[in-house]
This record gives C-alpha cells, sequence and structure tokens, in this order.
C-alpha cells in the first residue's frame, strides 16, 4: 500500500473510547496519526489511569474544542473505601487509613451521605492537577513534596448513583458541571462515611451531547487506518451533525 500524504485536511469529531495508562494527549496523537489529519484536539482531559470517551476534534472543528470545555459531564467511578491517598486515587501513596469493621456503610447510610454532595457543592482543587500557580502545575510542587493553598471553586453534581456496593468497595456514576474532580468528590465521601476512601478506577460516560456508547478504541481506529483507511471517515461526525449550541455559525459557512 503507497504511504498516505502527511497532513491531509480532515474535518470532524471523533468519539474515542481512551484506554486505560495512557495520557488524554497520547491518545489524540496516534488518533490524529491513523487519520493522517494535519491539525487535532481535544475536549477535556482525562487522566491516564481513566478510560473513557475523548472527544477528538480534527482541522476546523477544532475550533469547538473551547467551547466544549465548558460541557457537562458524566462518569463511572470505582471508591475503595478504608484509605485515602495524596493523589486522591490510586496512584497517589496512602495518607489515611481506617478499618471498616463496625462501621455502618449500608446502602441507607451511603444514599443519604449522597445527598450531601447533590447540587452545588464547595471543592478544593487537588494538589494532584494540571491548574497553575505562578505558571507551574500544582501536580509538580507535589511531586516535590510542596502543599499550596487552594481556593475552594463552586461545582454542580447533578446526580450521584449508586451503582453497586461491596464490604470495601462501592461503584457510582457522577453526572457533574465543568471543573468537577470526581477524585476529590471521592476523597470527600469517604470523609464523610467516617472511613476514608480513593479512586481505583475511573470511566468518562458523556460529554454535552456525545455518549461513550456512540465511541470507538483506538485499537480499532488504528486497524481501520492499516486495512482499509479509505472507511475511515465513516468514524467521523461532520460539523454539521454537532449539535448547534457547540459549533460557532461561522465554522458551517
Amino acid at each position: 500500500m503507497s504511504r498516505r500524504r502527511r497532513g491531509e485536511d480532515i474535518t470532524g469529531v471523533l468519539l474515542l473510547d481512551k484506554p486505560i495508562d495512557l495520557s488524554s494527549n497520547h491518545a489524540l496523537q496516534r488518533a490524529k496519526r491513523a487519520f493522517n489529519a494535519n491539525k487535532a484536539g481535544h475536549t477535556g482531559t482525562l487522566d491516564p489511569f481513566a478510560t473513557g470517551l475523548l472527544v477528538c476534534c480534527f482541522g476546523r472543528a477544532t475550533k469547538i474544542s473551547t467551547l466544549m470545555l465548558e460541557a457537562d459531564k458524566s462518569y463511572r467511578a470505582t471508591l475503595a473505601l478504608g484509605v485515602e491517598t495524596d493523589s486522591g486515587d490510586l496512584t497517589g501513596e496512602a495518607v489515611q487509613r481506617a478499618k471498616l469493621e463496625g462501621l455502618d456503610l449500608s446502602r441507607e447510610r451511603i444514599l443519604t451521605v449522597f445527598e450531601q454532595f447533590v447540587g452545588e457543592i464547595s471543592q478544593v482543587p487537588p494538589m494532584h492537577s494540571a491548574l497553575k500557580r505562578d505558571g507551574k502545575p500544582l501536580y509538580e510542587y507535589a511531586r516535590q513534596g510542596i502543599v499550596l493553598e487552594r481556593e475552594a471553586r463552586q461545582v454542580t453534581i447533578y446526580s450521584n448513583e449508586l451503582i453497586s456496593l461491596e464490604s470495601d468497595r462501592i461503584v457510582i456514576d457522577v453526572a457533574c458541571s465543568k471543573g468537577t474532580y470526581i477524585r476529590t468528590l471521592a476523597q470527600d465521601i469517604g470523609r464523610a462515611l467516617g472511613c476514608y476512601a480513593h479512586l481505583t478506577a475511573l470511566r468518562r460516560l458523556t460529554v454535552g451531547d456525545f455518549s461513550l456508547t456512540d465511541a470507538v478504541t483506538l485499537e480499532h481506529i488504528q486497524k481501520v487506518a492499516e486495512e482499509s483507511p479509505e472507511t475511515l471517515q465513516e468514524h467521523l461526525i461532520p460539523l454539521e451533525q454537532v449539535p448547534a449550541r457547540w459549533v460557532p455559525e461561522k465554522l458551517l459557512k
């Protein structure tokens, strides 16, 4: 097969199911190479340990990326009970522990605690985040053992749904506004339950009007690029089919 020319002028939106242990940018760049696109961006980062919906934009569609940073999102989160970590997830070091024996971790109590975390709530951004202070991401300070004061932010939790409950683990579905840190939510829920908690898995289900159920895997896209590249365009959503609230009118002209 002859090599396609580099940097093709491709426009459209790809709904990608980001795999685990890959940064959002690396996933985007691999998809970009598969399409041989000359320009690409995404609409919101997922941590490497997280999976799920990554909205990738190619060509002129990259101009909707900034608008879609404002979109509401939803996630499925797995919380391990009994341990809090410095990062709020499984990549960090344990900083607090609690014995679960004797604690009321019934479904009824958990649902009662969830009520504290619905509606507009205040969150303190984690040190292990990309927010910047003096031009440097907070996670760089955290890696040096430096903890800085962070101002609380107002975010909105539209719903918390308990999906499953085990002796030391709960799985929840969360619908929330932009800027919500699910790691912080897990930490706060653990503290409210009196047992501490951290994230062991996170999967993004929706971004605005887009759903993970319509996404394709990176592995599939790379396979199509190798075997039948002429069909790759079938996986792109044309700008004309993106909900109008995310597309500046001038892009369609």
